[in-house]
């Protein structure tokens, strides 16, 4: 493998309907055989592995994610209080010692909680657009 090469990608896509003339966008997440090989799937285990997908899924270009807890339970398919334990236990998880998400709570002017906002680090292998991953040293 070399230095350079994703192991992850989020990607977008835009398609044109000729027939209505809208357009879509979707974004996806392609994962390359190169993450199973390189031992980063193996390390995070699959539900780390899982929840740092889904969360991803809703990835803008800085990396920086929104989802709320309910939307994390339900397309992990689990209740609310086993995402909370999910995504801590992935907020924990390091690979080579460096966090793959880091998860910030702020209070909005009012002293309200605002959603979670969730980044996903370049070391994690996903990247969104022209982001790039940091180098995995596979040894």
């Amino acid at each position: 493998m070399t230095d350079t090469q994703r192991l992850v990608s989020v990607e977008s896509q835009t398609e044109y309907s000729v027939t209505s003339g809208s357009t879509e966008t979707r974004i996806f997440v392609k994962m390359y055989v190169d993450a199973a090989k390189a031992g980063l799937i193996a390390s995070m285990g699959a539900q780390n592995w899982t929840t740092l997908c889904v969360i991803a899924s809703f990835m803008d270009a800085a990396g920086n994610c929104y989802p709320t807890q309910d939307q994390i339970a339900r397309y992990l398919g689990v209740n609310r209080q086993t995402a909370n334990r999910y995504v801590k236990k992935l907020t924990e998880y390091r690979w080579n010692g460096r966090p793959v998400i880091r998860a910030v709570r702020e209070r909005s002017p009012t002293g309200t909680w605002q959603n979670t906002r969730y980044t996903v680090l370049p070391i994690s292998q996903l990247a969104i657009f022209d982001a790039e991953p940091d180098v995995l040293d596979t040894g």
